[in-house]
């Protein structure tokens, strides 16, 4: 599924910042060694390295010239090249991302905001047990206006943490960050229901509408419907006909 991004324009409200712009991050991180250059960070790779928890996956920032460089423990000539980067500690230091109890914080809170009863239930089914953060995912797909928020949202989040990781290693950059160093995590404020309807996917749509259904028809009646959809299934080669429309 491709990569979407809303991380520099977010709709969401966050809170007043009082807390003053960092330090100029003119002090390196290795006291009695030659200072470095500043550097000029590739912003979207180091954000990808801190929400990335892939087993035996590890990240380093490059403090010479701020590359990401990504080790996946494939192939021997990675691993000895991995090997030669993880000693070289005045050039390399290892990104720690975000631990994946706090991004699951994340993904709960954020469901907190939703007003919508239906999309509610489902997502909380959804995350329950392992593979919550694949389904949770999965699920947005059908309501590109809600999955829209919810990159703003943990956008917002994975963007402070940034900045704190940074500061706490005194790494001397050319330029801040590009969504800026007074970045504060949103407040969980409830989700308009028009964000949650007005874009619906086409499967959604059509589960709505199947459900709208099923809601109409009497309960002696349901095992007579279920027979019947199932007869136009099979009658169909396994294509359940689409409302007109769509």
């Amino acid at each position: 599924m491709p990569r979407t991004s809303a991380r520099w324009s977010a709709p969401i409200t966050k809170k007043s910042c009082t807390r003053p712009p960092p330090p100029s991050l003119t002090k390196n991180r290795f006291d009695g060694v030659a200072r470095m250059k500043p550097i000029q960070i590739d912003w979207e790779e180091l954000e990808l390295a801190c929400e990335r928890n892939a087993v035996n996956v590890v990240s380093y920032l490059d403090l010479e010239t701020g590359a990401v460089l990504v080790f996946y423990g494939e192939s021997e000539e990675e691993q000895e090249r991995h090997r030669a980067v993880k000693v070289n500690l005045t050039r390399y230091l290892e990104v720690a991302p975000v631990p994946p109890k706090d991004q699951y914080k994340w993904m709960e809170k954020f469901i907190t905001t939703l007003t919508d009863d239906v999309l509610r239930e489902r997502v909380l089914v959804a995350i329950d047990g392992k593979g919550a953060f694949r389904r949770f995912k999965d699920l947005l797909v059908n309501y590109p206006g809600v999955r829209e928020r919810w990159f703003a949202y943990r956008g917002l989040h994975l963007h402070a943490y940034i900045n704190e990781w940074l500061q706490a290693r005194h790494i001397e950059l050319a330029e801040p960050p590009p969504w800026g160093w007074e970045v504060e995590p949103p407040e969980d404020e409830p989700m308009p229901a028009a964000v949650v309807t007005s874009e619906l996917g086409p499967g959604e749509v059509l589960r709505r509408q199947a459900k709208e259904l099923v809601d109409k028809i009497p309960a002696v009646e349901l095992e007579t419907a279920i027979a019947f959809l199932t007869f136009l299934k099979e009658r169909q080669g396994g294509k359940i006909p689409r409302p007109p429309g769509h």
